[in-house]
């Protein structure tokens, strides 16, 4: 039995016959577009560097110069005002604690040191007029107690011959009251001389006392003053290396301004200034190398400065272990500090395309070689040799790394082989 063969839609037919080529036209158009938009930049292959990105581990750390400076400095500091006379060190040179370094000179305080010795001398001398006078007053009442005493005893025995009489009527009542009278009288003024001595010796004791306790404070005051003058010879605190030395002859130095340093020579460390984008990642006793003719000494972080000037901050490091030998203040290593530990990533090597793109974007070669491509990435960590990237680059493709700066906006590359 025969099936019958239905037409094909005539409209449908149609609608294919247009839909197509206006399809077609659109891919065209749009390639068009994008060619005509896209910027296309020739650049000479004998001025590019590439770097190919593979997957490896990645040591976080970054590459420091340190430089050598004592762990304890001593500043150095004049304690009276003066004038420079002579520098007897010289800097650089080993000092011992006691060593004179500069000695001033203070025409003012000579004076006030005359003066003094003046004052002391003078007092010294009142003291001793004093004592005199005292010692004849204190042996002339002693004179008088004595004359006293023998005139009491005197009128007393005259008052008792007279009470004798007295009673047996041998003499009048006038010569008896008159030797009786007499006798009181040379008592009370034994009693009262008596009273006087010991006042007098009271107050001559104190009075003594305050003077030699003034002298004294006046010997101490001429001992400051003649250590003021010792003090014009500014001397070495500590034993060490001398540093810094500002003063300079005839120059004049207040009290309390530095003039110089001591550095004491049995402990170092190494001062770094670090880029602020680390400032939160350096800590106390991160961990890192110095390196010195080929050998490697483990240092770690001992201060880190919270103060950031001009784009960087500062931190302290200190020897872990072995002591380099014959270090110097002064000497610069290159330093190695650990950031983090080493892990697996996918890394490219560091170039100048990065000051140009702040890692963002680069430019990927095409597996011909002759053309790269601007693709979007973003770049993580980085170390002295490489960058962590962590979007848009996978292992075995390859960049170019050196500096984009003359590209421009270019999409493409075109690389020309000047061979």
């Amino acid at each position: 039995m025969d099936r019958e063969i239905k037409k094909k839609n005539p409209r449908l037919r149609k609608a294919l016959l247009i839909a197509v080529p206006a399809l077609l036209l659109a891919g065209v158009v749009v390639w068009a577009v994008s060619r005509a938009t896209s910027t296309v930049y020739r650049a000479d292959s004998a001025g590019l560097l590439y770097g190919d990105v593979v997957e490896s581990e990645f040591n976080d750390f970054i590459r420091l110069s340190g430089k050598v400076e004592t762990g304890t400095i001593v500043q150095v500091s004049a304690l009276e005002t003066g004038i420079v006379e002579s520098k007897l060190v010289e800097e650089g040179a080993y000092v011992n604690a006691g060593d004179i370094i500069i000695t001033l000179r203070n025409p003012n305080l000579q004076q006030q040191i005359l003066d003094s010795e003046s004052q002391l001398a003078e007092r010294q001398n009142m003291l001793r007029d004093t004592e005199i006078a005292m010692e004849k007053e204190r042996l002339q009442l002693r004179q008088d107690l004595l004359s006293t005493k023998t005139e009491t005893n005197r009128l007393q025995r005259v008052f008792n011959q007279q009470k004798t009489l007295y009673d047996e009527h041998l003499t009048s009542r006038e010569d008896f009251l008159k030797a009786k009278e007499d006798y009181e009288l040379a008592k009370e003024k034994l009693k009262l001389l008596n009273e006087r001595i010991h006042q007098d010796s009271l107050y001559r004791s104190v009075q003594i006392g305050m003077m030699k306790e003034s002298l004294d404070n006046m010997r101490r005051n001429f001992e400051l003053v003649r250590q003021r003058a010792d003090n014009l010879n500014i001397r070495a605190s500590h034993s060490g290396q001398l540093g810094t030395l500002t003063a300079e002859l005839g120059q004049n130095i207040p009290a309390g301004q530095q003039v110089g340093q001591i550095n004491i020579l049995d402990n170092y460390k190494l001062v770094v200034n670090i880029d602020e984008h680390y400032i939160d990642r350096v800590t106390q006793d991160l961990k890192g190398t110095m390196q010195r003719n080929s050998k490697k000494y483990d240092v770690c972080v001992k201060k880190v400065y919270p103060e950031v000037a001009e784009g960087q901050f500062r931190a302290d490091l200190i020897f872990d272990s072995v002591l380099p030998e014959n270090i110097r203040v002064g000497q610069t290593f290159r330093i190695d500090l650990q950031l983090g530990y080493p892990v697996k990533a996918v890394i490219v090597p560091k170039g100048s395309f990065f000051q140009n793109t702040g890692g963002k974007w680069a430019y990927v070669m095409e597996p011909d070689g002759k053309s790269a491509v601007k693709r979007p990435i973003k770049i993580g960590r980085q170390n002295p040799q490489y960058y962590e990237v962590l979007e848009g680059l996978a292992p075995g493709e390859k960049i170019i790394i050196s500096s984009y700066s003359q590209y421009g906006d270019a999409d493409r590359i075109i690389i020309n082989d000047d061979k």
